[in-house]
Protein backbone atom coordinates (compact mmCIF):
# COMPACT_ATOMS: atom_id res chain seq x y z
CA UNK A 1 0.00 0.00 0.00
CA UNK A 2 1.21 3.60 -0.77
CA UNK A 3 2.50 5.58 1.93
CA UNK A 4 1.02 8.78 0.62
CA UNK A 5 -2.33 8.63 1.50
CA UNK A 6 -4.42 11.35 3.37
CA UNK A 7 -7.80 11.41 5.08
CA UNK A 8 -9.86 15.02 4.83
CA UNK A 9 -13.09 15.60 6.94
CA UNK A 10 -13.39 19.12 6.29
CA UNK A 11 -15.47 20.94 9.35
CA UNK A 12 -16.63 24.47 9.46
CA UNK A 13 -14.82 25.72 12.35
CA UNK A 14 -12.00 22.80 11.65
CA UNK A 15 -10.15 20.96 9.13
CA UNK A 16 -8.74 17.44 10.10
CA UNK A 17 -6.65 15.60 8.02
CA UNK A 18 -5.41 12.41 8.75
CA UNK A 19 -1.62 11.40 6.78
CA UNK A 20 -0.85 7.61 6.39
CA UNK A 21 2.48 8.12 6.14
CA UNK A 22 2.57 9.59 9.48
CA UNK A 23 -0.10 7.62 10.95
CA UNK A 24 -1.35 10.62 12.74
CA UNK A 25 -4.38 13.44 12.53
CA UNK A 26 -3.91 16.89 12.21
CA UNK A 27 -6.87 19.31 13.62
CA UNK A 28 -6.40 23.07 12.33
CA UNK A 29 -9.28 26.17 12.58
CA UNK A 30 -10.39 26.25 9.21
CA UNK A 31 -9.84 29.78 8.35
CA UNK A 32 -8.29 32.04 6.55
CA UNK A 33 -6.89 35.55 6.85
CA UNK A 34 -6.69 37.56 3.24
CA UNK A 35 -4.79 41.10 3.33
CA UNK A 36 -6.07 43.48 0.66
CA UNK A 37 -8.31 41.04 -1.12
CA UNK A 38 -5.80 39.18 -2.81
CA UNK A 39 -2.86 37.72 -0.50
CA UNK A 40 -2.95 35.02 1.97
CA UNK A 41 -1.64 36.62 5.18
CA UNK A 42 -2.22 33.76 7.96
CA UNK A 43 -3.96 30.59 7.67
CA UNK A 44 -4.96 27.37 10.53
CA UNK A 45 -4.58 28.70 13.81
CA UNK A 46 -2.52 31.84 13.00
CA UNK A 47 -5.26 32.97 11.69
CA UNK A 48 -7.89 32.21 14.30
CA UNK A 49 -5.60 34.32 16.59
CA UNK A 50 -6.46 37.52 13.90
CA UNK A 51 -10.51 36.07 14.07
CA UNK A 52 -11.62 39.59 15.41
CA UNK A 53 -9.13 41.26 15.98
CA UNK A 54 -7.74 42.19 12.44
CA UNK A 55 -7.78 45.79 11.28
CA UNK A 56 -9.98 46.64 8.00
CA UNK A 57 -7.43 45.77 5.14
CA UNK A 58 -7.42 41.98 6.39
CA UNK A 59 -10.38 39.76 6.17
CA UNK A 60 -10.46 36.59 8.17
CA UNK A 61 -12.92 33.79 7.09
CA UNK A 62 -14.37 30.05 7.52
CA UNK A 63 -14.28 28.92 3.78
CA UNK A 64 -17.44 26.66 4.96
CA UNK A 65 -20.96 27.55 6.19
CA UNK A 66 -23.67 25.24 7.76
CA UNK A 67 -21.06 22.03 6.84
CA UNK A 68 -20.65 22.61 3.22
CA UNK A 69 -18.31 24.36 0.97
CA UNK A 70 -19.25 28.66 0.65
CA UNK A 71 -16.00 29.78 -0.62
CA UNK A 72 -14.35 27.28 -2.88
CA UNK A 73 -11.47 29.36 -4.02
CA UNK A 74 -10.38 30.12 -0.67
CA UNK A 75 -10.90 26.60 0.49
CA UNK A 76 -9.00 24.62 -1.91
CA UNK A 77 -6.08 27.34 -1.23
CA UNK A 78 -6.34 26.39 2.38
CA UNK A 79 -6.20 22.79 1.38
CA UNK A 80 -3.49 23.36 -1.03
CA UNK A 81 -1.66 24.33 1.66
CA UNK A 82 -2.16 22.26 4.70
CA UNK A 83 -1.25 19.33 2.43
CA UNK A 84 1.94 21.59 1.42
CA UNK A 85 2.87 21.50 4.74
CA UNK A 86 1.96 17.53 5.75
CA UNK A 87 4.45 17.26 2.53
CA UNK A 88 7.01 20.10 3.98
CA UNK A 89 6.49 22.16 0.91
CA UNK A 90 6.63 19.54 -1.83
CA UNK A 91 3.60 18.37 -3.56
CA UNK A 92 3.62 14.60 -4.97
CA UNK A 93 0.91 12.58 -6.53
CA UNK A 94 -1.03 10.90 -3.94
CA UNK A 95 -4.93 10.02 -2.79
CA UNK A 96 -7.44 11.48 -1.09
CA UNK A 97 -10.09 10.01 1.17
CA UNK A 98 -13.01 12.64 1.65
CA UNK A 99 -15.75 12.73 4.04
CA UNK A 100 -18.74 14.61 3.21
CA UNK A 101 -22.30 14.92 4.74
CA UNK A 102 -25.20 12.69 3.31
CA UNK A 103 -28.48 15.56 3.76
CA UNK A 104 -27.40 17.98 1.35
CA UNK A 105 -27.81 18.54 -2.13
CA UNK A 106 -26.08 16.82 -5.16
CA UNK A 107 -24.49 20.00 -5.96
CA UNK A 108 -23.08 20.59 -2.18
CA UNK A 109 -22.05 16.59 -2.04
CA UNK A 110 -20.19 17.01 -5.83
CA UNK A 111 -18.17 19.69 -4.30
CA UNK A 112 -16.06 17.97 -2.09
CA UNK A 113 -14.57 15.96 -4.78
CA UNK A 114 -14.26 18.64 -6.94
CA UNK A 115 -12.78 20.67 -4.09
CA UNK A 116 -9.27 18.14 -4.22
CA UNK A 117 -9.53 17.43 -7.60
CA UNK A 118 -9.09 21.22 -8.83
CA UNK A 119 -7.18 21.98 -5.83
CA UNK A 120 -3.53 21.42 -7.58
CA UNK A 121 -2.95 18.95 -5.39
CA UNK A 122 -1.78 16.19 -8.37
CA UNK A 123 -4.64 13.24 -6.46
CA UNK A 124 -3.80 10.35 -8.06
CA UNK A 125 -7.04 9.04 -7.01
CA UNK A 126 -10.37 10.63 -5.04
CA UNK A 127 -12.25 8.58 -2.96
CA UNK A 128 -15.69 9.90 -0.87
CA UNK A 129 -16.61 8.20 2.17
CA UNK A 130 -20.29 9.23 3.72
CA UNK A 131 -19.28 11.33 7.20
CA UNK A 132 -21.89 9.28 9.04
CA UNK A 133 -20.12 6.30 8.25
CA UNK A 134 -16.88 7.37 8.69
CA UNK A 135 -18.28 9.10 12.35
CA UNK A 136 -18.82 5.09 13.25
CA UNK A 137 -15.77 3.70 12.31
CA UNK A 138 -14.08 6.27 14.17
CA UNK A 139 -16.40 5.42 17.33
CA UNK A 140 -15.49 1.88 16.85
CA UNK A 141 -19.23 1.05 16.29
CA UNK A 142 -19.68 -1.83 13.57
CA UNK A 143 -20.94 -0.59 10.62
CA UNK A 144 -20.57 -3.48 8.31
CA UNK A 145 -23.30 -5.23 9.65
CA UNK A 146 -27.21 -5.28 10.30
CA UNK A 147 -27.32 -3.44 13.47
CA UNK A 148 -28.23 0.04 14.15
CA UNK A 149 -26.57 2.71 14.99
CA UNK A 150 -27.81 5.82 16.14
CA UNK A 151 -24.52 8.77 15.63
CA UNK A 152 -24.81 12.63 16.47
CA UNK A 153 -22.35 14.38 15.22
CA UNK A 154 -22.83 18.09 17.30
CA UNK A 155 -20.37 20.30 14.68
CA UNK A 156 -19.85 24.08 15.04
CA UNK A 157 -22.53 25.10 12.48
CA UNK A 158 -24.60 21.85 12.03
CA UNK A 159 -25.69 18.49 13.81
CA UNK A 160 -25.95 15.35 12.07
CA UNK A 161 -28.48 12.57 12.91
CA UNK A 162 -27.67 9.14 11.16
CA UNK A 163 -28.74 5.87 11.49
CA UNK A 164 -26.31 3.56 10.37
CA UNK A 165 -27.19 -0.24 9.12
CA UNK A 166 -25.61 -2.55 6.57
CA UNK A 167 -22.51 -0.08 5.56
CA UNK A 168 -25.31 2.58 4.55
CA UNK A 169 -27.28 5.20 6.26
CA UNK A 170 -30.76 4.68 6.61
CA UNK A 171 -31.76 8.14 7.26
CA UNK A 172 -29.85 11.10 7.60
CA UNK A 173 -30.45 14.59 8.97
CA UNK A 174 -28.53 17.67 9.17
CA UNK A 175 -29.90 20.63 11.00
CA UNK A 176 -28.37 24.02 11.45
CA UNK A 177 -27.66 23.83 15.39
CA UNK A 178 -24.02 23.24 16.79
CA UNK A 179 -21.84 25.21 18.54
CA UNK A 180 -21.99 28.45 16.95
CA UNK A 181 -25.74 28.59 18.34
CA UNK A 182 -24.84 27.72 21.68
CA UNK A 183 -22.02 30.65 21.62
CA UNK A 184 -24.33 33.15 19.85
CA UNK A 185 -26.97 32.19 22.70
CA UNK A 186 -24.51 33.01 25.59
CA UNK A 187 -23.76 35.96 24.35
CA UNK A 188 -27.59 37.49 23.88
CA UNK A 189 -28.28 36.21 27.28
CA UNK A 190 -25.05 38.14 28.52
CA UNK A 191 -26.20 41.39 26.52
CA UNK A 192 -29.62 41.14 27.63
CA UNK A 193 -29.35 40.25 30.89
CA UNK A 194 -26.16 42.52 32.17
CA UNK A 195 -25.85 44.85 29.26
CA UNK A 196 -22.50 43.20 28.15
CA UNK A 197 -21.35 42.90 24.77
CA UNK A 198 -19.02 40.25 24.45
CA UNK A 199 -16.80 38.51 21.53
CA UNK A 200 -17.33 35.22 19.58
CA UNK A 201 -14.33 33.67 21.50
CA UNK A 202 -15.01 34.67 24.84
CA UNK A 203 -18.79 33.02 24.62
CA UNK A 204 -16.55 29.64 23.36
CA UNK A 205 -14.59 30.04 25.93
CA UNK A 206 -17.80 30.00 28.54
CA UNK A 207 -19.25 27.35 27.03
CA UNK A 208 -16.06 25.62 26.60
CA UNK A 209 -15.37 25.80 30.69
CA UNK A 210 -19.16 25.59 31.54
CA UNK A 211 -18.26 21.69 33.19
CA UNK A 212 -15.32 22.79 35.31
CA UNK A 213 -17.33 25.76 36.40
CA UNK A 214 -19.93 23.81 37.52
CA UNK A 215 -18.14 21.40 39.10
CA UNK A 216 -16.44 24.24 41.15
CA UNK A 217 -19.31 25.63 41.70
CA UNK A 218 -17.90 29.05 40.32
CA UNK A 219 -19.12 31.82 37.98
CA UNK A 220 -18.03 32.77 34.66
CA UNK A 221 -15.68 35.71 34.54
CA UNK A 222 -16.40 37.62 31.33
CA UNK A 223 -14.35 40.83 29.51
CA UNK A 224 -16.35 42.48 27.06
CA UNK A 225 -17.56 46.05 26.61
CA UNK A 226 -20.21 48.08 28.12
CA UNK A 227 -23.15 48.67 26.16
CA UNK A 228 -24.57 52.00 28.34
CA UNK A 229 -20.84 53.28 28.73
CA UNK A 230 -19.11 51.95 26.12
CA UNK A 231 -15.98 51.05 28.69
CA UNK A 232 -14.31 47.65 28.39
CA UNK A 233 -15.40 45.88 31.63
CA UNK A 234 -15.12 42.70 33.90
CA UNK A 235 -18.55 40.84 35.15
CA UNK A 236 -19.08 37.67 37.03
CA UNK A 237 -21.86 35.47 35.36
CA UNK A 238 -23.83 32.99 37.12
CA UNK A 239 -23.51 29.08 35.62
CA UNK A 240 -27.48 29.26 35.69
CA UNK A 241 -27.95 32.00 33.32
CA UNK A 242 -25.16 30.19 30.90
CA UNK A 243 -27.31 27.08 31.04
CA UNK A 244 -30.31 27.90 30.60
CA UNK A 245 -29.28 29.93 27.65
CA UNK A 246 -28.12 26.61 26.16
CA UNK A 247 -31.51 24.97 27.17
CA UNK A 248 -33.47 25.85 23.69
CA UNK A 249 -30.75 24.70 21.80
CA UNK A 250 -30.18 21.30 23.09
CA UNK A 251 -34.27 21.05 22.86
CA UNK A 252 -33.83 21.62 19.04
CA UNK A 253 -31.71 18.73 18.97
CA UNK A 254 -33.15 16.54 21.15
CA UNK A 255 -36.36 16.89 18.85
CA UNK A 256 -34.93 16.12 15.69
CA UNK A 257 -33.65 12.93 17.50
CA UNK A 258 -37.29 11.98 18.39
CA UNK A 259 -38.58 12.91 15.01
CA UNK A 260 -35.41 10.67 13.52
CA UNK A 261 -36.31 7.99 15.29
CA UNK A 262 -39.81 8.22 14.94
CA UNK A 263 -39.12 6.92 11.15
CA UNK A 264 -36.63 4.63 12.35
CA UNK A 265 -37.48 1.04 11.36
CA UNK A 266 -38.89 -1.34 14.33
CA UNK A 267 -36.16 -3.80 14.41
CA UNK A 268 -33.50 -1.00 13.72
CA UNK A 269 -34.88 0.53 16.98
CA UNK A 270 -34.79 -2.15 18.76
CA UNK A 271 -30.81 -2.08 18.45
CA UNK A 272 -30.53 1.19 18.76
CA UNK A 273 -32.12 0.62 22.13
CA UNK A 274 -29.54 -1.58 22.91
CA UNK A 275 -26.54 0.23 22.38
CA UNK A 276 -27.77 3.63 22.85
CA UNK A 277 -26.97 6.79 21.21
CA UNK A 278 -23.29 7.61 19.75
CA UNK A 279 -22.46 11.28 20.63
CA UNK A 280 -19.44 13.00 18.86
CA UNK A 281 -18.16 16.04 17.44
CA UNK A 282 -16.23 19.15 18.58
CA UNK A 283 -19.58 20.63 20.61
CA UNK A 284 -20.70 17.35 21.74
CA UNK A 285 -18.98 17.80 25.28
CA UNK A 286 -20.39 20.82 26.41
CA UNK A 287 -22.19 20.55 29.83
CA UNK A 288 -25.20 19.45 30.10
CA UNK A 289 -26.00 18.18 26.55
CA UNK A 290 -25.83 14.43 26.92
CA UNK A 291 -27.63 14.11 29.97
CA UNK A 292 -30.52 16.34 28.19
CA UNK A 293 -30.33 13.72 25.03
CA UNK A 294 -30.42 10.97 27.34
CA UNK A 295 -33.60 11.52 29.69
CA UNK A 296 -35.25 12.79 26.40
CA UNK A 297 -35.11 9.66 24.57
CA UNK A 298 -34.37 6.85 27.25
CA UNK A 299 -30.91 6.28 25.55
CA UNK A 300 -27.71 5.16 26.86
CA UNK A 301 -25.69 8.46 25.52
CA UNK A 302 -21.79 7.28 24.49
CA UNK A 303 -19.61 9.62 24.63
CA UNK A 304 -16.92 9.93 22.17
CA UNK A 305 -13.34 9.79 23.47
CA UNK A 306 -12.13 11.92 20.08
CA UNK A 307 -14.82 14.12 19.49
CA UNK A 308 -13.41 16.09 16.93
CA UNK A 309 -11.28 13.68 15.11
CA UNK A 310 -14.23 10.86 15.00
CA UNK A 311 -14.40 11.61 11.41
CA UNK A 312 -10.99 11.69 10.38
CA UNK A 313 -10.19 8.40 12.46
CA UNK A 314 -12.60 6.32 10.46
CA UNK A 315 -11.16 8.02 7.09
CA UNK A 316 -7.96 5.98 8.89
CA UNK A 317 -9.48 2.56 9.49
CA UNK A 318 -10.80 2.60 5.82
CA UNK A 319 -7.23 3.69 4.34
CA UNK A 320 -5.38 1.13 6.63
CA UNK A 321 -7.94 -1.75 6.50
CA UNK A 322 -9.32 -3.76 3.20
CA UNK A 323 -12.14 -4.80 4.71
CA UNK A 324 -13.57 -1.27 4.94
CA UNK A 325 -12.36 -0.19 1.33
CA UNK A 326 -16.11 -0.85 -0.19
CA UNK A 327 -16.99 2.08 2.22
CA UNK A 328 -15.39 4.64 -0.11
CA UNK A 329 -16.66 5.50 -3.30
CA UNK A 330 -14.99 7.32 -6.51
CA UNK A 331 -17.53 9.66 -8.10
CA UNK A 332 -15.93 9.52 -11.26
CA UNK A 333 -16.68 5.84 -11.78
CA UNK A 334 -20.06 6.26 -10.66
CA UNK A 335 -20.79 8.42 -13.05
CA UNK A 336 -19.71 6.29 -16.09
Amino acid sequence: MSANIFGIDLGTNNIKIYNRQSDDVTVEKNLIAIQNKMNIFAYGNAAYEMFEKAPNNIRVSFPLSNGVIADIDNMQALVKLFIGDQMHGVLKPVDFYVARPTDVTDVEKRAFYDLIRESGLKAKKIMVVEKAIADGLGLNVDVMNSQGVLVVNVGHETTEISILSLRGIVISKLIKVGGKKFDDSISSIIRKEYSLAIGNKTAEKVKIELRELLEEEKNAEVYGRDIVSGLPVAREIPTDVIRGALVDNYDTILDNIRATLEKTPPELAADIYKHGLYLTGGASQIAGLAQTLSNGVGLNVNLAENPVSSVALGLARIIKNDQFKALAYDIEEMDK
